[in-house]
């Protein structure tokens, strides 16, 4: 089947790559000529595990290709994918100007008929929005030319997107058209041959449930946290009880894990979506209300367990943090806690070293010369008052804690993510503090 991507982003080029592996041609389009290029000559603008195996070869074979024009794209093309931003608002309100904008081009391109696939997440109604815009430009030329708009959201987590995507746990089609639908189930049928289902709805449904399945996960995150508080204060340990709640069928033990808060390009914007949308048709969405209050205090955890040990002014003092991005095997720093951790350490006076297997660059374009950015985890730490620990890669779970100890001004580690084991951290003689569990001390 021939199928364009609109929009190389995340989510773009993940689903393109994808869709070429199973045989499919797939050329990606996007205005970014410079992206583009590179693209074309082999360079991947994304840190994704296992993506760049997929992109070279399908490149090689000639099944993915990249363009700035979108009518070349859209000729021969069957299916056409919305893969492009929708960024928040002022108000939490998801901004279509790019998704609509494609949509309006579209109308006046095609010829004949085209499935018009919304894989961006959008808040309810947007397929009739695209339906919309493709039918006055279409209407503008008299253009009588069939269409369809399927509402197929995505649910790829950064880190393992191509597994996701390559073997679904469910696919989300919300059409009314038999044509699409039959087009829809065609196009998965290679990725739920072990039997993981297609689920089809209208197209309001399935905008839905992309939403409330990121503001579900993202009620577990901060419910795990508000209990890690809970622990701290009474002397529980919540490790224990997350493995406890964890073996509940109902509850599941994924999710569980209490940090520094979520972050990322989909929980913050989609919850805060949701909210607006809620909000439009005069529905009081309290516990929403509450995660998204309950995620703004926990990215600043840290920072108050920080203050409790220095004191509030850390002019002077030294920090090393280990890892920048919002989670493990992504370069992804949208709404990263580290951020909001790094601001609020130099507000208070103090320097920071920082290191991130991947997304020193992206903070680097945004923090500048502000930080020290050093070549390993090692460097990070070398003079420092205390280590600080945001995101847990796996390079940073079995640490040489001597040399950590030779390099480091003290033995202080405030860990956002549970890395370590206690027992192990008091052999080891340090001051280890961390969420929902008993501090350690020297």
């Amino acid at each position: 089947m021939k199928i364009a991507v609109i929009g190389t982003g995340y989510v773009g080029l993940v689903t393109g790559t994808c869709l070429a592996e199973t045989g499919n041609t797939v050329i990606c389009v996007d205005i970014n000529v410079e992206k583009v290029e590179k693209m074309q000559s082999g360079v991947i603008p994304i840190y994704e595990p296992g993506l760049d195996i997929l992109f070279h070869r399908n490149v090689e074979q000639g099944r993915l290709k990249f363009t700035t024009n979108l009518a070349e794209a859209l000729i021969d093309s069957k299916i056409i994918f919305l893969a492009l931003p929708t960024p928040p608002g002022e108000d939490g309100s998801a901004d279509l100007s790019y998704v609509l904008g494609a949509a309006t081009d579209i109308g006046r391109l095609i010829k004949d008929y085209k499935v018009v696939v919304d894989k961006s997440t959008v808040p309810v109604g947007t397929a009739e929005k695209v339906s919309d815009a493709i039918k006055k430009a279409l209407a503008e030329t008299n253009n009588k030319t069939e269409f369809d708009v399927v509402s197929n959201p995505e649910f790829l987590r950064e880190g393992v997107a191509v597994e996701d995507f390559m073997k679904p746990d469910r696919v989300v089609i919300g059409t009314d058209s038999e044509r699409a639908r039959n087009l829809m189930a065609d196009l998965y049928a290679p990725y739920v041959r072990q039997g993981n289902p297609l689920v089809y709805m209208d197209e309001r449904s399935a905008e839905l449930t992309k939403y409330a399945a990121n503001a579900f996960l993202a009620t577990k995150i901060s419910f795990m946290n508000e209990v890690a508080n809970l622990c701290e204060k009474l002397g529980a340990d919540v490790d224990s009880v997350r493995r406890g709640i964890g073996a509940d069928e109902r509850i599941g033990k994924r999710f569980l894990f209490p940090g520094v808060g979520y972050g990322g390009s989909c929980f913050p914007k989609d919850v805060q979506a949701l909210a607006r949308s809620a909000d439009e048709v005069n529905y009081d969405f309290k516990i929403l209300d509450s995660v998204m209050d309950v995620n703004e205090i926990q990215k600043k955890v840290l920072v108050k367990k920080v203050n409790a040990y220095f004191g509030d002014d850390l002019k002077g003092k030294k920090f090393g943090i280990w890892g920048l991005a919002f989670k493990p095997e992504t370069d992804d720093i949208r709404e990263a806690p580290a951020l909001y951790i790094i601001e609020d350490l130099l507000k208070a006076g103090a320097e920071v070293l920082a290191f991130d297997p991947e997304a020193m660059p992206n903070v680097k374009k945004l923090l500048g010369d502000s930080i020290t950015f050093v070549n390993n985890q090692y460097e990070a730490v070398k003079g420092v008052d205390a280590l600080i620990i945001v995101t847990e890669w796996s390079v940073f779970r079995a640490p040489d804690f001597e040399l950590l100890a030779i390099l480091m001004n003290d033995k202080v580690i405030f860990d956002g993510r549970n890395v370590y084991d206690l027992k192990k951290m008091q052999t080891n003689g340090y001051y280890y503090n961390s969420i929902g569990r008993a501090i350690v001390s020297k």
